[in-house]
């Protein structure tokens, strides 16, 4: 039977019973992380993880970080989400996908770059003493939300951390997503982020 990821996250926010954990997510850029900074500060102190050295080249993953950065500036101080800094290991993703370069969008190579972004975000959360990691990557369309979340439960276990299960496109969250872009005039890429999808968007 498949997973409900979204009741999945409604039982963890039920059984909090209006106590507030600290949540590390990992953000891959802002209009995807609006409404999933929207929807969960009600139940957590957030800190973002700004983790993606799958983004190329550098300009692109340096003007989505901007961007993240002004949002969260701009929404609603009360929220107080902060952001913990990372390298842009460029390089490591570089290595990981190296005899995956052939793979078309949304096959292994990307089930290894979400790993890749997961696992440091668990590993950090760990670290850090956070009382859960998660992801924004589950609000695209265009991400398979059954590979993110069998993979945080996964380094969940590894790193003896809760992992916040999601499927952000639920209750209208990517539609939402897009609303709070254009209220905030945020910049939509056009495609994932990686050179591979960058070439695959430009042959479209």
């Amino acid at each position: 039977m498949k997973r409900n990821y979204q009741k999945e996250l409604d039982t963890i926010i039920e059984n909090l019973n209006g106590t507030r954990k600290k949540l590390l997510l990992q953000v891959c850029c802002a209009p995807c992380s609006s409404y999933c900074i929207e929807y969960l500060s009600r139940y957590f102190d957030i800190t973002l993880l700004y983790y993606n050295p799958n983004i190329s080249p550098l300009e692109e993953y340096e003007k989505r970080l901007s961007e993240v950065k002004r949002f969260i500036e701009e929404f609603d101080s009360a929220c107080n989400v902060t952001m913990l800094s990372c390298n842009y290991d460029g390089e490591k993703y570089e290595n990981m996908v190296k005899g995956f370069e052939q793979e078309p969008e949304g096959g292994s190579r990307c089930y290894k770059c979400y790993k890749l972004r997961l696992e440091e975000t668990a590993r950090l959360a760990k670290e850090n003493q956070f009382d859960y990691f998660g992801t924004t990557l589950s609000i695209s369309p265009y991400k398979n939300a059954d590979w993110l979340n069998e993979i945080g439960e996964e380094l969940g276990h590894k790193y003896n951390i809760n992992y916040l299960y999601a499927d952000f496109k639920k209750k209208n969250g990517y539609k939402r997503s897009i609303e709070l872009s254009r209220e905030y005039h945020l910049y939509r890429q056009d495609y994932c982020g990686c050179i591979f999808s960058k070439k695959a968007r430009e042959k479209v």
